[in-house]
């Protein structure tokens, strides 16, 4: 799987507070929150973005409060992608619950600026900076977690697997 798209930095200590403000938590429909991805950390964040888009950031990315309305949020608003220097582990367990692909690379997240064209080959790990020529490496997503990201996640991967409509 491929994933290409334009790169939106962000820093340390994305809570989910910051993908997703607690004040839209009165819904769940998804692309209602895509509207109010990332709102508290740029408040135009889901006007500039467009559908590939990735975003990358520092340390800790997705730590707070273990909502799953934060990976949906993303994935709803057309991202393609996350690649950050580590992630809070309720958050990396939900986004590849919901289908979302998710990938860490310290290297790559220093050698990305924003607006930098990026490419990721989710069965490799290899992260292309198109902007720069640099090329990393990130530990490529295991085949398990690949089936739960092609399927839409891990809801639509158990009716595959049981057969139910």
């Amino acid at each position: 799987m491929l994933i290409k798209g334009k790169s939106w930095k962000f820093g340390r200590d994305i809570d989910t507070d910051a993908i997703i403000p607690a004040r839209y938590l009165n819904t769940s429909d998804p692309a209602e929150l895509a509207t109010h991805v990332m709102e508290d950390a740029d408040k135009d964040f889901s006007k500039k973005i467009s559908r590939g888009d990735l975003i990358v950031a520092l340390e800790n990315f997705g730590c707070g409060s273990s909502r799953e309305h934060a990976p949906i949020a993303i994935k709803a608003a057309g991202l393609s992608a996350v690649l950050a220097k580590s992630y809070a582990r309720i958050f990396y367990r939900n986004a590849f619950n919901i289908g979302l692909p998710i990938f860490e690379s310290s290297e790559a997240v220093e050698g990305i600026k924003e607006g930098d064209v990026v490419e990721i080959d989710a069965d490799t790990g290899v992260i292309k900076n198109h902007s720069t020529g640099v090329e990393f490496k990130a530990k490529p997503i295991p085949p398990f977690m690949q089936e739960l990201i092609n399927s839409g996640g891990l809801i639509e991967w158990t009716r595959k697997k049981l057969k139910i409509a």
